[in-house]
């Protein structure tokens, strides 16, 4: 499934893998401040502030997969199957659809903070946009430079964790995530020493061996600790193409091949597409499973006072740099 992990040195990285077996034709869209939103029970409301992020556009709307604002607030939404619950309409609350959770937010909020003000005001309604798409079972995970949190809507009700890692998968929801955090803490990126016993010589083979038992399978709650670790110990220089290159190092930990994840009937979930933005900088980086090469939309070079969507599709052959 999908992978989004927070990272910051100087300025704040915030992204995502898209893990799946076919494509949904997204592309890279920046939504000026003009552009009109039209929902389902509220309102049409004017962006106000600029948003950039990956989507399939559909009757000339964004559906967005993650992205972020001007102010460097960013949503990824991700799969929830299962577990995501939605409500019929409920009169007094803003009923929004899940598709329009991250526009909804993003066009108003500056902060976390402010994004969890709109949140207690929401409604998720059990409808879908359109007989074309099924109802999006997601939770999200929101970031800003100063904090994130993760967001279910569950039976229980709606669910804001903080998310003290800014890391979030797939399953089980996250609180159970972070619990899984528990059996690998005697996991470490220094050289392991003997506990087994004081009664039998073990030797260290290998550089490494401290994190032995670190999961490497595919499944969401492994993912979730493999990420965690890899990005709570990575170490990179302040400047952008040290970090960017870092972020994608760390979102290699969790990457998915062709074939290791059979679906039947000759289908395989691979990484479809890997985001990286800058925050602060509003900067969108991304490579895709046949494109290494790591391409760059800066939203700043755009009129972003306009009313029409931006868009750019995304890079999907491969890009070899021939020395000779």
């Amino acid at each position: 499934m999908c992978t989004a992990v927070t990272y910051k040195t100087k300025d704040c990285y915030f992204g995502r893998t898209l893990d799946y077996e076919f494509s949904y034709g997204e592309e890279f869209v920046i939504v000026p401040r003009n552009y009109v939103f039209n929902f389902k029970f509220l309102e049409q409301k004017k962006s106000n502030y600029a948003i950039m992020g990956v989507a399939h556009v559909y009757n000339e709307s964004p559906l967005f997969y993650e992205a972020v604002n001007e102010f460097g607030l960013g949503i990824a939404g991700l799969n929830f199957v299962g577990n995501a619950h939605y409500n019929e309409f409920i009169d007094g609350k803003n009923n929004i659809l899940t598709h329009e959770f991250i526009p909804w937010i993003l066009s108003s909020s500056k902060t976390v903070e402010d994004a969890i003000e709109m949140i207690n005001s929401i409604n998720f309604v059990n409808q879908a946009i359109s007989n074309e798409f099924p109802i999006a079972e997601l939770h999200w995970i929101i970031a800003d430079k100063n904090k994130s949190i993760t967001v279910e809507k569950v039976k229980d009700g709606i669910k804001i964790y903080d998310n003290p890692v800014g890391v979030l998968t797939n399953n089980p929801p996250f609180d159970f995530q972070m619990f899984s955090l528990n059996n690998y803490m005697n996991i470490s990126n220094c050289d392991t020493q003997n506990k087994f016993s004081d009664k039998i010589k073990l030797n260290k083979y290998s550089r490494g061996m401290g994190a032995i038992g670190l999961p490497g399978d595919l499944s969401s709650q492994s993912r979730f600790v493999r990420a965690a670790f890899v990005k709570l110990n990575s170490i990179s220089d302040d400047d952008e193409l040290s970090s960017v290159n870092q972020y994608f190092h760390i979102m290699n930990s969790v990457l998915q091949q062709r074939g290791c994840c059979n679906l039947g009937n000759d289908k395989y979930e691979i990484t479809i597409y890997t985001s990286c933005y800058n925050l602060d900088q509003s900067i969108f980086y991304y490579t895709t499973y046949d494109n290494h090469q790591i391409s760059s939309i800066e939203m700043k070079k755009e009129n972003i006072f306009g009313d029409k969507l931006i868009k750019y599709p995304l890079i999907f052959e491969e890009r070899i740099n021939k020395q000779n």
